[in-house]
């Protein structure tokens, strides 16, 4: 078998893709908040958007890692 070669030109454009998409999850489920009585779906929503939140520093880290090595 043979290996694949390792091709990171694009891997920024990716990685802010995944931005633009983690931060429109956020906003779906910030906006779906309003529609839930349940106090432990808001906990689960709240606890899910502080994870993206992270996930989205994260990427932007990498992005900006990606941008130096080219």
């Amino acid at each position: 078998m043979k290996a694949n070669p390792d091709d990171r030109r694009d891997n920024a454009a990716k990685l802010q893709e995944m931005v633009q998409d983690t931060i429109e999850n956020k906003r779906d489920a910030e906006a779906s908040l309003e529609f839930t009585d349940s106090a432990e779906q808001k906990k689960q929503i709240e606890a899910k958007n502080h994870r993206r939140e992270e996930s989205i520093e994260a990427m932007r880290n990498e992005i900006k890692d990606e941008s130096n090595n080219h």
